[in-house]
């Protein structure tokens, strides 16, 4: 009989979890302490473990099914059931620490019972459901993301947490304000920034990464461009068949769209860039050329709170590589213990940034179908940042089809193989709204 260990505080909650699982064939191992918790996993090397998500309880379930794993003859480690309130929030949370399933209180008899099924049936083999289809001080660094999503905007009740709209990053530094790329996400940034200023003059700079849709489609729907008191700098390097004033004029041209670039009243100057090392403001920014159809970089930006490194759109080289080996299998996951050298000169680039954003579109199992297409899988996004020292990595340019359930899930596994490493690297999905604050640790210009 499969063993399943109830770490619950509340006698409520467990009688109405333990019939359920008696139901299915569980026999049931109950724990109201944290010392009887560790040891009933210790010695019965529990097959699930129930946990009551909204307590302190979450940190001891961890903690259990490491204990259950310490059998030898184990073959998987232990499922885990989160119990919670069922806000987003708190479910997303669950898996991204690890959670296998997670299911909201009032538990719901009919649900309990499916989800129990399900794990019942898949047995040692069990994998989670297919998903479907401002603080700080003057001297400070500040980043907000506004859009996280690749290829195409993905808004819906699925993809609410994480945000469905394309890539727009701000960053604060000093009085300088700078965004990464024009996807959608920049509409709401702009509108914020209209809050904020209240009518004063709004003086910004965008640094585009490459001029595919999903980087430039928001421009045409940024308020602060339409305020003749407000200055708007454009960065970026030649298109991939004509400059990049063209190309983003292009896009507002009739019959696209209804207004053209030159109608729009706020001053709007275009840097086509020649050099890969530039200032914007008192911030140093260099670029580099990175492997993605195109012309397409990734930028550097030396701030007071450290660096950030903002590389959207790349192809790594690690499963591109595999997959072209004969034989290779292709759905099977790959780990590196070392970067290719195609990945050298980029990791360098980015070597010991404090805050990597990186295109983590996939994972190693749907890869493969999509090889060549410029974009990397969370796998090779992982040991790319440790090998490069990084301190934070950003999973970012989340495929339009991933819900939030998947992307979650996928942070769960990127933490578990920086773990499996002994890397301190700390592993986060970008999402939208989320704001990171880089105290400063030296003077602005220096």
């Amino acid at each position: 009989m499969k063993t399943a260990l109830v770490i619950v505080g509340e006698q409520a909650l467990r009688s109405r979890l333990t019939p359920g699982l008696k139901e299915h064939g569980w026999s049931i191992l109950e724990a109201s302490d944290s010392d009887l918790a560790l040891a009933l996993a210790r010695r019965h090397h529990p097959e699930l473990i129930v946990c009551d998500w909204q307590t302190p309880w979450s940190d001891i379930a961890l903690s259990c099914r490491g204990l259950a794993e310490e059998k030898e003859t184990a073959s998987r480690r232990p499922i885990l059931l989160a119990a919670g309130n069922g806000q987003i929030a708190e479910k997303m949370a669950a898996l991204e620490s690890g959670a296998d399933e997670y299911i909201a209180q009032p538990v719901d008899p009919q649900l309990l019972a499916s989800v129990l099924q399900r794990m019942s049936a898949n047995g040692q083999d069990y994998a989670p459901p297919p998903a479907q289809g401002r603080p700080g001080g003057g001297g400070d660094t500040r980043l907000k993301f506004w859009g996280v999503r690749g290829s195409i905007a993905a808004p819906g009740p699925e993809t609410a947490y994480y945000g469905g709209n394309t890539s727009c990053v701000e960053v604060r530094v000093g009085g300088d304000i700078i965004v990464l790329d024009a996807g959608t996400g920049i509409r709401k940034l702009g509108l914020a920034l209209v809050e904020e200023f209240q009518g004063r003059p709004i003086h910004l700079n965008v640094l585009i990464t490459h001029t595919h849709w999903d980087h430039i489609q928001g421009f045409p729907f940024f308020p602060p461009a339409y305020n003749l008191n407000n200055k708007v700098t454009i960065f970026g390097f030649e298109g991939a068949r004509q400059g990049l004033q063209s190309t983003l004029s292009i896009q507002m041209e009739s019959p696209y769209f209804p207004i053209s670039m030159q109608q729009m009243p706020g001053t709007i100057t275009i840097h086509e860039l020649k050099e890969t090392s530039f200032r914007v403001g008192a911030v140093e920014v260099k670029a580099h050329f990175v492997n993605h159809p195109g012309v397409c970089i990734g930028y550097r930006l030396f701030t007071p709170g450290g660096s950030i490194s903002y590389l959207p759109d790349v192809e790594l080289f690690q499963q591109l590589r595999a997959h072209g080996k004969a034989g290779a299998d292709a759905a099977a996951p790959q780990e590196f213990d070392a970067v290719p050298e195609e990945d050298r000169p980029v990791l360098e680039f980015v070597r010991d940034s404090e805050v990597l954003i990186l295109d983590a579109q996939y994972d190693a199992g749907e890869y493969p179908q999509h090889s060549g297409w410029g974009h990397s899988c969370f796998e090779d996004a992982v040991t790319f940042a440790m090998q490069a020292g990084v301190r934070r990595l950003f999973l970012f340019h989340h495929d339009p089809e991933h819900t939030d359930e998947q992307i979650s899930r996928m942070v769960a596994r990127a933490r578990a193989m920086a773990q499996r490493h002994h890397s301190p690297l700390l592993v986060e999905a970008a999402r939208e709204g989320r704001e990171v604050l880089l105290p400063a640790t030296r003077a602005l210009g220096h």
